[in-house]
């Protein structure tokens, strides 16, 4: 068995590993940035309080990103892995005060690559891996203010439980939860009140710009969700038809969980103290967002995606080894470890050959070639730089991305057209068929789409 003077060394070598992996992985194997990465650094290049489909902090972050690496796609692996490790620490943080011993707080943790959401996914950075850190910053600080009630964490949970929600809309799961545990049991923490209402006066400041701006663009990002969710779809089977497929897709992907968890355990005995705060506490952050979910299924009909549970999961190693602590076998840890490397490994492995195998994803998208070849008819036939592309957020966000004079994404122009100059130069991405007959300046082709180019001769 591992000393437990080596176990904090073990975890940090996983952070390492993890970090390096699976940001030289997708570095070697794809010739584009995912999607949403795409997306999100497309939004970023025209900053606002909140996009159509999600809110600021993901554009934020891809934002800050670019101004430091530029177009360097390894940046935007590394970043995705510095929000999952940093998740990993605070779970760590949090299952250390839960546990009150690291050889289980290492376990609590390392459980999580059975579950695919925090290693064969992270690769793309997007609004299900930007809630991640803040997630598990939140659960941590607010356990810590209800406990030793210091004002700061109250101050940091209030800060991270905003940027959690600048993230997703979803996030709004975990805080629920985690004000039911409190109004439940607030005989117990009294004391917390004034500084629990100072966080969430916190939260509400920063994040009142986002509403102002959401009021201004007509709820848009709101409707997106609702509208991603079917829920307009009014079909009364969806009610009892979505709730049950997102069941069994969840007891699918957490399979491998369940597999290493199985590794350790003597018997699948326990006993569930409801007297104890720390065992309310884990159902609580772990099971009423789930609860709320599904709730939310039924009543709507929603279909929850997979993808959307993304941070759902953090705490469910600290619950599973608070519960089944007493029934661990410690003479496992061998062979835990041995399951623990598989997935560990397996995962990049098929991420890999999945990139090799299949030559039709988004991640094979000759973006960097497509933005030189558009340059250099720019270059031939204007004077002056490309400062607007417009266009949906892959062909028009790749553009913004790839070109060196990095010009600003619009989605169509609405009410800004009137102040586009030729002076500034405009490409439109999008339909040839359509730009061709309605271009003013410059048209060109590379499958599937058309650009027109609007500059200074």
């Amino acid at each position: 068995m591992i000393l437990k003077k080596n176990i904090s060394k073990i975890f940090y070598y996983f952070l390492f590993f993890h970090l390096l992996i699976w940001t030289v992985v997708p570095s070697i194997s794809n010739v584009n940035l995912p999607l949403d990465t795409i997306e999100a650094l497309a939004w970023g290049s025209n900053l606002e309080w909140g996009f159509s489909k999600h809110p600021p902090f993901s554009a934020f972050a891809v934002e800050i990103f670019y101004q430091i690496f530029s177009n360097n796609d390894w940046a935007y692996y590394f970043l995705s892995q510095i929000f999952v490790v940093t998740s990993f620490y605070f779970v760590w943080k949090f299952s250390n005060l839960i546990l009150e011993d690291i050889t289980y707080s290492l376990l609590a943790v390392l459980i999580l690559t059975g579950i695919y959401f925090y290693n064969f996914t992270t690769p793309e950075f997007n609004v299900n891996v930007s809630q991640l850190p803040f997630w598990a910053l939140s659960v941590y600080f607010f356990w810590k203010g209800l406990n030793f009630n210091k004002r700061i964490d109250w101050i940091f949970f209030g800060i991270f439980s905003a940027l959690g929600f600048l993230s997703k809309y979803l996030f709004i799961y975990i805080l629920l939860s985690l004000f039911f545990f409190f109004v439940f049991n607030i005989k117990k923490y009294e004391k917390t009140t004034k500084n629990y209402l100072l966080s969430i006066l916190i939260s509400l400041a920063i994040l009142t710009p986002h509403f102002l701006w959401l009021i201004d663009n007509n709820f848009s990002t709101i409707f997106y969700g609702l509208n991603r969710s079917d829920i307009s779809d009014l079909n009364l089977i969806n009610h009892f038809k979505n709730p049950v497929i997102f069941l069994l897709k969840q007891i699918v992907i957490l399979i491998p969980f369940f597999i290493m968890a199985y590794v350790i355990i003597k018997k699948f005995k326990f006993r569930i103290d409801k007297n104890n705060k720390k065992t309310l506490f884990l159902i609580s952050i772990n099971f009423i967002p789930l609860l709320l979910i599904l709730i939310t299924s039924v009543f709507t009909g929603a279909k929850i995606r997979s993808m959307w549970m993304t941070p759902f999961y953090l705490f469910l190693g600290t619950l599973f080894i608070f519960v089944f602590k007493q029934a661990i076998d410690l003479k496992r840890l061998k062979k835990f470890y041995i399951f623990f490397l598989f997935f560990f490994l397996l995962s990049p492995i098929i991420y890999l050959s999945v990139s090799f195998v299949d030559e039709t994803k988004r991640t094979d998208y000759p973006g960097k070639e497509i933005a030189r070849l558009v340059q250099n008819k720019w270059d031939a036939n204007f004077t002056n730089e490309i400062k607007i592309v417009i266009g949906d957020e892959w062909a028009a966000g790749n553009l913004s991305y790839h070109l060196y004079s990095r010009p600003m994404w619009f989605n169509d122009l609405k009410n800004n057209s009137s102040s586009i100059t030729e002076d500034q130069g405009v490409i439109y991405a999008g339909n040839p068929k359509i730009l061709k007959k309605i271009c003013p300046g410059v048209f060109g082709t590379i499958k599937p789409h058309g650009y027109c180019m609007i500059g200074r001769r």
